[in-house]
């Protein structure tokens, strides 16, 4: 029987229950985090959107920050949406350091509008699938940089809004809040790929 990944969701604030719902579609197991060790016990890890603010210091006040980091230097997938993002990008157009730090981006806050301005676009993922994925965007934020080794899935209006560098993976809209779990089910062909690599190393 194959192995099943479990997937931790960072439970903190935000789309939780929606992630938590697309993971079980998927046939992964969800988990829900809170506490800087259960970090250990994943195999992947999706910080979902909401308010990157709140999100930062309620991860900073649990020693999530520091935990999340050294499981991403030891291998761990990680999947940010929104606010996941914000928390994983380089720095912010705002002139703020990223938290994590884990994806070499620049973002603007809240670029495509306020909550009322919530739209959604049709965009094209062609690495993934021939058709077209409805993205939801919501107080969503612009990726104004991106660093050479980042790679572009999918933009909207000339502006990368799906990305991917190394084991992690950021997208600026929310795939949690559509039926299509094809990004999803992206993120964990990465986790299977990282895993298949890791035994690889270790013979």
């Amino acid at each position: 029987m194959p192995d099943v990944p479990t997937i931790g969701i960072l439970a903190l604030q935000g789309s939780v229950r929606e992630h938590q719902r697309a993971i079980e579609r998927c046939g992964a197991v969800p988990a829900l985090v809170k506490q800087a060790e259960e970090i250990e016990l994943l195999d992947g890890l999706i910080i979902p959107g909401g308010e990157s603010t709140t999100i930062a210091k309620l991860m900073s006040r649990a020693g999530l920050t520091e935990a999340i980091k050294k499981a991403a230097e030891g291998g761990l997938a990680i999947f940010g949406t929104c606010a996941g993002l914000i928390l994983m990008a380089r720095e912010t157009a705002e002139g703020e350091q990223g938290l994590l730090g884990l994806v070499d981006i620049k973002v603007r806050r809240n670029a495509y509008g306020s909550q009322t301005e919530s739209f959604e676009a049709d965009i094209s993922i062609d690495s993934l699938s021939s058709k077209k994925y409805r993205a939801v965007f919501i107080r969503a934020p612009l990726v104004e940089e991106t660093g050479s080794k980042v790679k572009m899935l999918a933009s909207y209006q000339g502006n990368p809004v799906l990305l991917e560098e190394r084991r992690s993976l950021v997208s600026c809209f929310h795939p949690e809040l559509t039926d299509d779990l094809e990004i999803h089910r992206h993120f964990l062909k990465m986790i299977e790929k990282n895993k298949g690599q890791v035994k690889q190393k270790g013979g």
